[in-house]
């Protein structure tokens, strides 16, 4: 199985520095380029920090082949309706090449930003499965209508509609059964992040059997819901749990060759940062991610 690679990129880079960030990782060779969806992130709070839609715009106007994606939005503080507006917005400045990450959203300070409280699982899932609805609605139809339990739609014109048919590719991030039956129904590419933070660090193979298992899981889902599993793109992002992916190109290769083992068509990396947080030697990261690339 082929595999493709793709590059996540913070949202913090200013002004041409971020220019030249994107270029590079187009210039890596690599299918797709993704940033985080958050208001904020973890130990970076009092760090730049920018709006992804408004990033991959900036990044769309610098790069011609890569596709870009939100790696994934949330309905923690996001809307269907200006989601699908931005998505549509995003298809045609990129010239086709935006995908939409989804997924329900994680605990943190982002649910409690605009003023609401943390939901409990299962209406988060419950929120989840009608944002992606509607969003797909809103890109597929011209003008739409909804009401529903977390948001609704009143009229909502989508012209002049998107350039890629029937809308741009939606990646939903999913773990659980519930999740991925989303995903069966309105997905073309399934995320997966490997084990939820509160497993606890796990060993490379138990990382990678944890995935494997999730992918036996959404395929399986799939073919309860009447869809062919090899119909969907399986992305896996291996930088949370496995840090040191690109310490040499081998190291790579061996890395991505089990997940097309385990039936990833995807995986997708953390752009190195000097310090912190997916620090990495650029010059390393680059032999690596080349050496698979060409």
């Amino acid at each position: 199985m082929t595999v493709d690679l793709g590059v996540l990129v913070l949202p913090e880079h200013q002004g041409p520095r971020g220019a030249d960030v994107w270029r590079g990782v187009e210039e890596l060779g690599v299918a797709h380029a993704w940033t985080f969806d958050h208001l904020s992130w973890r130990l970076l709070r009092t760090e730049p920090w920018f709006d992804a839609f408004v990033t991959l715009t900036a990044a769309a106007c610098v790069t011609e082949r890569v596709e870009l994606g939100t790696l994934v939005t949330t309905p923690n503080f996001r809307h269907p309706v200006l989601t699908a507006k931005q998505a549509m917005s995003l298809d045609h400045v990129s010239g086709g090449r935006f995908v939409l990450g989804v997924g329900a959203g994680v605990p943190g300070p982002d649910t409690a930003a605009l003023g609401g409280g943390e939901l409990p699982t299962a209406r988060r899932m419950e929120r989840f499965e009608e944002f992606v609805d509607l969003v797909d609605r809103l890109l597929r139809q011209p003008a739409t209508t909804f009401r529903g339990t977390y948001f609704d739609a009143v009229d909502i014109p989508m012209r002049p509609g998107c350039l890629r048919h029937p809308r741009p590719p939606l990646a939903l991030a999913a773990s659980g059964p519930r999740g991925m039956r989303t995903v069966a129904r309105h997905a073309d590419i399934w995320v997966s992040n490997g084990p939820p933070p509160d497993v606890g660090p796990l060993e490379e193979h138990a990382v990678l059997r944890w995935a494997g298992r999730q992918a036996e899981q959404v395929d399986e889902v799939c073919a309860a819901e009447g869809r062919a599993p090899g119909s969907l793109r399986k992305l896996l992002y291996v930088s949370r749990a496995i840090p040191d992916a690109c310490a040499s190109p081998q190291r790579l290769c061996d890395l991505v060759s089990r997940c097309a083992e385990l039936g990833f068509t995807d995986v997708v990396l953390a752009h190195p940062r000097p310090r912190g947080v997916f620090a990495q030697d650029m010059a390393v990261f680059k032999k690596a991610v080349t050496a698979w690339t060409r």
